[in-house]
């Protein structure tokens, strides 16, 4: 496995007092990216997660992973605001945007780079899309530049990315809801990309600093991020720390089966708007969907979080997923 890359002293305290933190009490988080309104699944996400922490007792901070500029869209931050404390979903302490804290995530870059866990590469996507074409879209990247000599600078105008370089081994997680918490490191999950070619810090990173440095000790998401899992695990593996506590639970799926998102244009809570529905119809169907309470119930989220006892959610979303 990975051998563990000495951090500079500030941001070694900070992982400390964030793995401390964590001994103290249930922190959870829910981090959309502001690219667009959250939509139906988003929401009843977001509401899991939040009775997940709060039957707990614990607290429910809300991150915006917004360090793809290129991809955020102008409102959806206020969208996304907006809508939870509509919906009665009240977080803890203020809004946390990853923009704002590029330089924890570029201090570690800088940890790994020293210790001598990234290689550059410099494999353009068309050529990672024809060596994948055979596998599908979950392939795993074979190592075309591990052994490579190109340097760090730019070769005929373009820089390479920065991939962190993963030994034989499994990587493990606690898993509360989604399949068993193991991945092969070199061939399921691969050598991840933290530095993107643009110069972009990639999510894997951003989240794996984040989820060490704010202390969180539960991560309740769609599991369709189950297989994202095993790339921050690693990261923080090399930052020489243990990840949080994992609850991938199910998406919501439309009629025919498919997941809904953002990019197809699930309505969100103007399409409920839109028919007139308030807050309380609005909570009683995205909980409905998740069969915690009957069809057609109209409740607050905080009349559903006295309705439930951590125990019993624990019971529905691992019924879910059998």
């Amino acid at each position: 496995m990975l051998a563990a890359a000495p951090l500079p002293s500030h941001l070694q305290a900070l992982v400390e007092a964030g793995l401390a933190q964590r001994q103290l009490g249930y922190r959870g988080r829910f981090a959309p990216s502001p690219t667009g309104a959250l939509h139906r699944g988003n929401l009843r996400t977001a509401l899991l997660s939040w009775l997940h922490a709060r039957l707990r007792g614990g607290a429910w901070l809300l991150r915006l992973d917004d360090l793809d500029t290129p991809r955020n869209r102008a409102g959806a931050e206020t969208s996304i605001l907006t809508d939870l404390a509509w919906l009665g979903l009240n977080w803890d302490g203020p809004v946390l945007r990853q923009s704002e804290r590029r330089g924890f995530y570029a201090t570690a870059l800088s940890a790994l780079w020293r210790h001598g866990l990234l290689y550059p590469c410099r494999c353009s996507r068309r050529l990672l899309a024809d060596i994948s074409a055979p596998h599908g879209a979950g392939a795993v990247y074979p190592g075309t530049c591990r052994a490579a000599s190109g340097g760090w600078g730019p070769v005929q105008g373009r820089l390479p990315s920065w991939r962190l370089r993963l030994e034989p081994g499994s990587l493990h997680w606690l898993e509360s809801y989604g399949a068993p918490g193991e991945l092969d490191g070199p061939a399921a999950v691969g050598d991840v990309v933290l530095r993107r070619a643009d110069g972009y810090l990639a999510y894997h990173l951003a989240t794996a600093v984040d989820e060490l440095v704010l202390g969180i000790s539960d991560v309740v998401r769609g599991d369709d991020l189950w297989g994202a899992t095993g790339a921050q695990v690693a990261v923080m593996a090399a930052l020489g720390a243990p990840p949080p506590r994992y609850g991938h639970v199910p998406l919501w799926c439309d009629g025919s089966g498919r997941r809904l998102s953002k990019r197809e244009g699930a309505e969100g809570l103007a399409g409920y708007h839109q028919l007139g529905m308030d807050a309380a119809a609005v909570v009683g169907q995205l909980a409905a969907s998740a069969a915690l309470v009957p069809a057609g119930s109209r409740l607050s989220a905080a009349e559903l979080l006295q309705q439930l006892s951590s125990e019993r959610l624990d019971q529905v979303l691992r019924g879910a997923q059998a």
